[in-house]
């Protein structure tokens, strides 16, 4: 490549990324001159106003048309740049979390929080705009490998060493299943160019290829879904969600579920959505059955593990995966709308779930535990918070609404809109949304009925005030005006650019 070609390209689609990772670099050698006895909270303002500075350069390029460089590589289209802008969003609201995130035991190295963070979330925006599997694999390992060292960045902490450990053993298993059908797909086609695969792919009606294209299929999907945590690939999610920090929990919750299920999306549907199968119409449509049995498996198994838990992180964990196999039934439905539900649960669940774990930061910081009694009484020591607290676990619940019951509904009937109907798919839905009251309610009882143990009230750092109010409103707001986020999607006509 030349100097003339490598100038040609349309680098200012590229913008959001230089501007994270711009900010990255800066972040790391202030940090390295920065004299130890001083405040690091600086660098996180810092962090914090790079990735405004990005979200605002997304915005730019909303409306501009689908843009592919570096030999397609990486490309701008409607789906990267609505999921850029939950993983934006979320980061944002997380490393507010941080900034006022005081441990009992000091964290040494608090200035390698932020730029490590801001690489985790450059992996996950290179994922969302990758267009081949070497790019998309590089993104991946960018977000996993920064992700065990947020979880580990406690060295003195026990539970937060042996969760590192067990997320880094697991995940390189992961790492290593994902490789390998993504090698039957390279080794078949010859190539790593997405669309040149999906291209081939299309053509190849042998039996015998077809069975091993399905391995390659299973692998890849396997692999995947250690991100998503759905089961059976949740083992790590309850151990790692109690031993890291609550703003790196916060992250792998929302942003590194998000960046998984882009993987999942970009790679599995762009490239067996028009793979023949036998007598299906495609190879993804094939393995559908397969995608519902999962979804089915994870929505049981994280709401009815989550009803004996007391440590709240650890309900929160399987709350977790659960909400990843309510997420599953819109990939297994393969409606027309799968993209917009799957992005507007997405961005509900952002909402519901960091403004519950910021409270859950503020409680547990001042009782220097995490078990359910915490929130005992909560409603007399800090009414708001209370408040607030039950309009995030009402929407976590689905209750009418909230964003939660809107992000729900829109699944629940894209079941149904696609024949044959998943009649039994939306039924363990409905049930397992049910069995989910018993623990969120739990904790109703704790803030309302239970007595108080200790009077005084409880102190807002001004981030986490600031992170429970934008929360609230959008969980309030697109319960109530849904259109407002699927306004926000109109110029994309519905991801008709994804295929293209």
């Amino acid at each position: 490549m030349d100097f003339e070609t490598l100038l040609s390209y349309e680098w200012g689609v590229m913008m959001p990324e230089f501007i994270i990772l711009g900010v990255a670099v800066a972040l790391s050698l202030i940090d390295l001159f920065m004299p130890e006895n001083r405040n690091r909270q600086l660098l996180g303002l810092f962090a914090f106003v790079g990735i405004a500075v990005s979200f605002v350069s997304l915005l730019s390029l909303w409306t501009s048309d689908v843009t592919s460089i570096l030999g397609d590589t990486f490309r701008l289209d409607s789906f990267a740049k609505s999921f850029k802008a939950l993983l934006l969003i979320g980061s944002a609201l997380v490393l507010l979390l941080s900034i006022h995130y005081e441990p009992k035991e000091r964290i040494a190295y608090r200035g390698e929080f932020y730029y490590l963070f801001l690489t985790a979330l450059l992996g996950a925006m290179m994922m969302a705009s990758s267009g081949d599997l070497i790019t998309l694999f590089v993104g991946l390992e960018l977000l996993s490998i920064s992700s065990y060292i947020l979880v580990a960045i406690r060295k003195k902490h026990t539970l937060a060493n042996e969760a590192a450990l067990k997320y880094v053993i697991i995940g390189s298993i992961a790492t290593a299943i994902t490789l390998f059908g993504m090698s039957y797909i390279f080794g078949f086609t010859g190539s790593t160019n997405i669309k040149e695969i999906a291209v081939q792919l299309a053509g190849t009606f042998d039996e015998n290829h077809q069975y091993v294209l399905s391995l390659a299929f299973l692998l890849t999907f396997v692999g995947l879904s250690f991100k998503l945590a759905s089961a059976p690939f949740h083992m790590w999610a309850p151990d790692v969600y109690q031993g890291a920090t609550t703003p790196v929990v916060s992250f792998l919750s929302v942003v590194s579920k998000t960046a998984g299920f882009v993987i999942v999306l970009r790679v599995i549907v762009s490239v067996f959505a028009q793979t023949p199968a036998g007598s299906s119409a495609s190879m993804l449509m094939a393995f559908a059955p397969y995608v519902a049995f999962l979804s089915g498996a994870t929505m049981i198994i994280g709401n009815t593990i989550a009803l004996r838990q007391r440590n709240v992180k650890r309900m929160l964990a399987y709350s977790s995966v659960a909400h990843a196999g309510y997420v599953l039934v819109a990939f297994a439905s393969l409606s027309m709308f799968m993209f917009e539900a799957i992005w507007f649960y997405l961005l509900a669940y952002l909402f519901m779930t960091i403004g519950a774990f910021a409270i859950l930061q503020v409680v547990s910081h001042h009782h220097d535990d995490e078990d359910i009694s915490i929130f005992a009484g909560l409603y007399r020591r800090s009414p708001l918070m209370a408040i607030a607290m039950t309009i995030f676990l009402l929407s976590l619940a689905g209750i009418p609404g909230t964003a939660g019951f809107i992000g729900k509904m829109n699944i629940f009937l894209g079941a149904f809109v696609v024949e044959p109907a998943h009649y039994v798919l939306a039924s363990i839905m409905v049930i397992t949304t049910v069995i989910s009251y018993v623990y969120y309610f739990g904790i109703f009882v704790q803030m309302f009925f239970r007595p108080v143990e200790h009077t005084h009230r409880l102190e807002w750092p001004p981030g986490v005030i600031a992170v429970v109010v934008i929360c609230v409103i959008g969980t309030v707001l697109l319960g109530v005006f849904p259109n407002i986020a699927y306004d926000f999607l109109a110029p994309f006509e519905h991801f008709s650019d994804f295929l293209q």
